[in-house]
């Protein structure tokens, strides 16, 4: 039998336009079960971004860190819950280049594959809602037998998506032959190094070097136009 050929996403900037991580911990916000002094935290982190007081993955790391501060003494479907609310209305909020690139290879019958940051909740309702992937891997948090999340972190395929991806290519009898991959961040150089068709998506400064140096292509989405530079 010929091994399915497979195509490796991030979700956040690459495919989703915001991101999911900040969405849930707003949502969380909203709903009374993080302190409503979380919310002010997130507008500044972001804020800092958007006015180039920090760069992307300083937002990135500072979601990281507000999330698991507050996710301590919270349950399992309290975050579901959240999920649930946030991603029927963010879930079309998407990048037309991502949209046509994933048609494209569904038609060629391409196994597909999202490693993300964000949490494993809202990923897998991002996923049920609107992907449709084969499968998703986000954050892990620890959780008690009782459904209650300590705020340890278990798993953050982010730290090396590289080898989330070869293992997962390994137990699910796939090839990384004729194999796509797409990302925005230099935590997506790990399995973009894998594939035969890496693409850096709107790439932060980080990524746009290790593209120029390892000569991958490069596509912008500004509004409605997509191009590519380099």
């Amino acid at each position: 039998m010929k091994e399915q050929k497979i195509a490796v996403f991030d979700i956040d900037g690459t495919i989703f336009r915001k991101n999911l991580h900040f969405e849930l911990i707003n949502e969380l916000a909203w709903l009374k079960v993080f302190p409503q002094e979380v919310r002010r935290r997130l507008t500044e982190v972001y804020t800092n971004w958007l006015e180039h007081e920090g760069t992307y993955e300083d937002y990135r790391k500072a979601l990281v860190e507000l999330y698991a501060k507050h996710i301590s003494g919270v349950s399992e479907e309290q975050v579901k819950e959240a999920a649930k609310i946030v991603i029927p209305f963010q879930a079309k909020r998407t990048y037309i280049f991502a949209e046509e690139l994933i048609q494209k290879l569904r038609s060629e019958n391409y196994h597909f594959l999202a490693v993300s940051g964000s949490p494993q909740e809202i990923v897998e309702e991002y996923n049920r809602h609107y992907l449709h992937f084969d499968h998703v891997f986000g954050s892990i948090y620890e959780r008690t037998t009782d459904g209650v999340y300590t705020g340890k972190a278990e798993f953050e395929p982010s730290l090396n998506k590289g080898d989330v991806v070869k293992r997962y290519v390994y137990e699910h009898g796939l090839t990384l032959e004729d194999s796509y991959g797409v990302g925005d961040t230099e935590s997506d150089g790990g399995f973009l190094r894998l594939v035969t068709y890496p693409i850096a998506f709107n790439p932060n400064q980080n990524l746009k070097s290790l593209a120029e140096k390892e000569g991958w292509r490069m596509v912008v989405e500004k509004k409605d136009v997509v191009y590519e530079i380099g």
